[in-house]
């Protein structure tokens, strides 16, 4: 199913991977340096990289991947309650029962394309926004969330340890992951330097590229005989597991899930990371989730007190109506500056940040008189 990586793909794999493990180094410049917003880089990032298996590849576009991150972080806080605060069961059930969703949706919605496709997936994921706010309710806590309590079995750590006073905290062989730590930060960082080296493989190997003929031609792929569904349907599979692993991962650093981790507010967010960072590559989807996560922190940290703070120096009769404007784009309202940027990369950069730096990349490389220069050929006589 899988090639080995090239030189060139190993190579790919060790610059991100010093480039995760070294984000306190490098984010430090531009004030994110800290570990509870560097978390959110490598676990939306995970996110985005599974949506873009199933949206970048074949070009099926779900509005329902926040089910899967929700469903995720459901399984690990009940991991936590029922099991034991390690991580790693935790983990592994936010996955298991992920995929498991995944694919009973997969199953009814792949049976319909285009726009079909997306409505379906929609509509489950509000389904299940819904049920876990009624229906569900014993399993999520309806409006108040699913949370740790002191009456929890916790049944093999009661075997090992003795109940201390104080709910306890989420921990990876000794070390607390939970609490906005730097180890929190690392255990996200290594998993997500696996699930791009997962990704890397899946794009270089025969699996991938059935994905992107189905992506290009479906029908003339139907023609000749080929059933697409079962490669479709794995596609979509992959793609839950890592929105639950992204789900897993949050329950671990936090554990405390809400029904709004299923919204369809947040499948679109993931749409935006995707599309921003650059549909079908490997790196663009981790810079589109960093992007939007970053700027989310920034710009709406602003708020009219720190703009007139800015603006201070100006008359009053200046300030107020340049505070009055600037305060649309941050604060509560830094989503409007999300949709303006939005709006000017598909206009201008329709592949996303990636093509604005292979954009980059071709500037610096083309030569000083602006002209390419052509090889020359010789001309062979006819035979």
């Amino acid at each position: 199913m899988f090639n080995n990586p090239t030189r060139n793909d190993w190579l790919l794999l060790a610059g991100f991977s010093l480039a995760v493990l070294c984000l306190p180094i490098l984010l430090e410049p531009i004030g994110a340096a800290y570990p509870a917003l560097m978390q959110k880089f490598c676990i939306f990032g995970i996110f985005a990289i599974g949506f873009n298996i199933l949206f970048g590849l074949t070009g099926y576009l779900s509005f329902g991947h926040a089910a899967f991150l929700g469903v995720g972080s459901y399984a690990a806080v009940w991991s936590f309650k029922l099991f034991t605060m390690n991580a790693i069961p935790a983990i592994v059930m936010a996955v298991v029962f992920a995929a498991l969703f995944a694919l009973a949706i997969g199953y009814i919605s792949l049976r319909r394309s285009g726009i079909y496709f997306s409505i379906l997936t929609l509509a489950f994921a509000q389904m299940s926004y819904n049920l876990a706010y009624s229906v569900l309710t014993p399993l999520t806590n309806g409006e108040t969330g699913l949370q740790l309590s002191l009456q929890d079995p916790r049944m093999i750590d009661a075997l090992f340890f003795e109940p201390a006073a104080g709910l306890p905290r989420v921990n990876l062989f000794a070390l607390n992951i939970s609490g906005g730590g730097y180890a929190g930060f690392y255990l996200c960082a290594i998993a997500l330097i696996v699930c791009f080296f997962i990704s890397l493989c899946i794009f270089r190997s025969p699996f991938g590229l059935m994905l992107r003929a189905i992506k290009s031609n479906q029908m003339r792929m139907r023609y000749t005989g080929f059933n697409t569904r079962p490669y479709l349907l794995a596609a979509f599979v992959i793609s839950g597991m890592y929105a639950g692993l992204a789900g897993g991962l949050m329950a671990a650093t936090d554990p405390l899930v809400g029904a709004e981790r299923m919204q369809w507010t947040a499948s679109g967010e993931v749409v935006l990371m995707t599309i921003l960072g650059g549909a079908g590559t490997l790196v663009g989807p981790v810079l589109g989730a960093a992007a939007i996560k970053y700027f989310e922190n920034i710009f709406s940290a602003f708020s009219d007190t720190v703009l007139h703070t800015v603006f201070g120096f100006l008359p009053d009769m200046i300030e107020d109506p340049i505070v009055a404007f600037f305060s649309l784009f941050v604060g509560d309202g830094w989503n409007l500056t999300l949709g303006v940027v939005f709006m000017l990369i598909v206009i201008f950069l329709p592949g996303g940040i990636m093509e604005g730096l292979r954009r980059l990349y071709a500037l610096f490389r083309r030569p000083p008189d602006g002209k390419i220069k052509a090889t020359s050929t010789q001309i062979q006589p006819a035979e």
